[in-house]
């Protein structure tokens, strides 16, 4: 049957059921490129504010700072005030979001591996100006080397996989990620009893996995999807028969045949997701990300041996703290994994929600009553501190850590998968680089304020949650559609039946193999 816009042919019951194949060695190779994206990734968000708040790199780049963090607690929520300090760390963003956007028609028209190798000779050159910096702007260039590394190195890689695979693998990057997470602040706390080159070693250790990943980009062949999508059918062919161990790839390879064409007759993804029948899609692909951010996360993980040196922490403690936070996150996504597809995503989004903002709340209250100008933390207030914001991060761990990308991953028809993916991640680097610039500042002005900032937004997407968001749990991408039309508000917003039809006679007949093959 056509597809209704001149796509090919289309199955509507799908082949995924007929496709053979086993985990080969290129595709165990795939995963850990995968992963060790993931791991990096995770590595550059907890090691920057471990390093900005040691002693030897800051007497080096920002003296000033330095000074202050000596001085009398005449403001203990300004300490690292610093506009230099706060571009180290979201300079990394910014050019990722960026080159998010220039590696895609690349990754198009060249290939997977040709993105991975470019992402990890970046980041490798990125990180060798880092360890090696002699001023702030040799910083600032090794950072945005590094943004351009991550922006290629992490373009899409799951469709190696085979299909029962693939949500495992979407998993497993998240839990690389927070497993980064972890590395960074065990290193920082390692790191910052070497004196005076530990900040050195911490900033350069990130080239092992740059390496890990580079090298396992030259070794890895390019996906079957990039070579047909590129013309090289029998190519891809034989590549899909040699991943799979099998030559019994009829099935799968016609569905990626199909995917191919359907993809390539799409010429105005982004043009099409602006049309009202795909309002909820684009309002999802905006909000969801966002909030992701809003829910303060990312203050957190960036400076939190900042945030905790603020309160009163010693050295040590600060770092030790952040570690601690660390391991949580990274736990807190089994409880994810194992919870999901039972439980549902409306129900984690919306409990994980109330147990952040509670948490929010209460260090707001503690730090509001008990952190004046001229005070410090008393112990059992400190270690308070630590347990009530290691919960928030458990709460965000399980609910809109992993949810802020599976729920857009869920939703989105084939025609403008890419377009509203690419929306996701743009709009996920953009907050991320807002708040990490704005931070700083915001804590100095707000002071104990800018936890109820947080809890704000967090009461905000909750809501936004309980009313806009239907349940997405076992639905598949075919049928979206349709719990759209049933939800209460925005059955009021997409056309009516008649204008939907006449709009796109072929769209449900889109098959699930080809959304398998990742277009």
């Amino acid at each position: 049957m056509e597809d209704g816009r001149g796509g090919g042919t289309v199955d509507k019951n799908g082949r995924a059921e007929q496709y053979k194949g086993r985990v080969t060695v290129h595709v165990i190779i795939a995963c850990i490129v995968a992963a060790t994206g993931g791991s990096l990734f995770g590595y550059d968000v907890g090691i920057s504010g471990g390093v900005a708040s040691m002693d030897d790199f800051l007497q080096n780049f920002f003296p000033a700072v330095y000074k202050h963090k000596l001085r009398a607690h005449e403001n203990n929520y300004c300490k690292y005030n610093n506009q230099g300090i706060s571009a180290f760390t979201s300079t990394l963003y910014i050019s990722g979001f960026i080159a998010s956007i220039v590696a895609a028609p690349i990754t198009r028209r060249y290939g997977r591996r040709t993105s991975i190798i470019i992402g990890g000779i970046n980041f490798l050159v990125g990180s060798a100006l880092n360890a090696a910096a002699v001023d702030l702007e040799m910083l600032i260039i090794g950072r945005v080397l590094q943004g351009v590394g991550i922006g290629f190195g992490n373009q899409e890689k799951k469709e190696m996989a085979p299909t029962h695979f693939r949500g495992a693998l979407n998993m497993m990057f998240q839990v690389a990620t927070t497993f980064g997470i972890f590395t960074a602040n065990m290193i920082n706390y390692g790191t910052q009893q070497i004196q005076p080159w530990g900040w050195r070693l911490a900033l350069g250790l990130a080239s092992i996995p740059t390496l890990l990943m580079t090298v396992g980009g030259i070794f890895i062949p390019e996906t079957p999807n990039s070579l047909v999508e590129r013309g090289s059918k029998e190519q891809g062919r034989k590549l899909l028969e040699k991943i799979r161990g099998t030559d019994e790839v009829d099935a799968e390879f016609q569905d990626m045949l199909d995917a191919g064409e359907l993809a390539n007759s799409i010429k105005h993804p982004y043009y099409n997701i602006l049309e009202r029948r795909y309002r909820p899609e684009l309002v999802m692909a905006i909000c969801m990300p966002a909030f992701q951010i809003l829910t303060g996360i990312n203050s957190i993980l960036f400076y939190a041996p900042m945030l905790f040196q603020s309160m009163g922490f010693g050295r040590q403690a600060s770092l030790y703290s952040s570690a601690l936070t660390g391991v949580v996150l990274a736990l807190s996504t089994f409880i994810s994994i194992a919870t999901v597809d039972r439980l549902g995503r409306r129900p984690l989004l919306i409990s994980g929600g109330i147990q952040m903002i509670i948490c929010q709340v209460i260090v707001a209250i503690i730090l509001g009553v008990k952190l004046g100008p001229n005070q410090e933390l008393s112990k059992n207030y400190s270690i308070s501190v630590v347990v009530v914001l290691s919960l928030f991060v458990l709460a965000f761990g399980w609910s809109w850590g992993p949810l802020g990308w599976t729920v857009p991953s869920e939703i989105f028809p084939l025609e403008i998968r890419s377009a509203g993916q690419s929306i996701t991640v743009a709009v996920n680097l953009l907050f991320t680089f807002i708040i990490a610039q704005a931070f700083l500042s915001l804590l100095c002005s707000f002071k104990y304020g800018i936890f109820l900032f947080f809890a704000g937004w967090i009461a905000v997407m909750t809501i936004f949650v309980v009313l806009f968001l239907p349940e997405t749990k076992g639905i598949p991408i075919e049928e979206m559609s349709f719990i759209w039309r049933k939800h209460w508000f925005w059955k009021r917003i997409l056309p009516d039946d008649a204008d939907r039809l006449s709009q796109d006679s072929g769209t449900e007949l889109i098959n699930l193999g080809a959304h398998e093959h990742g277009v």
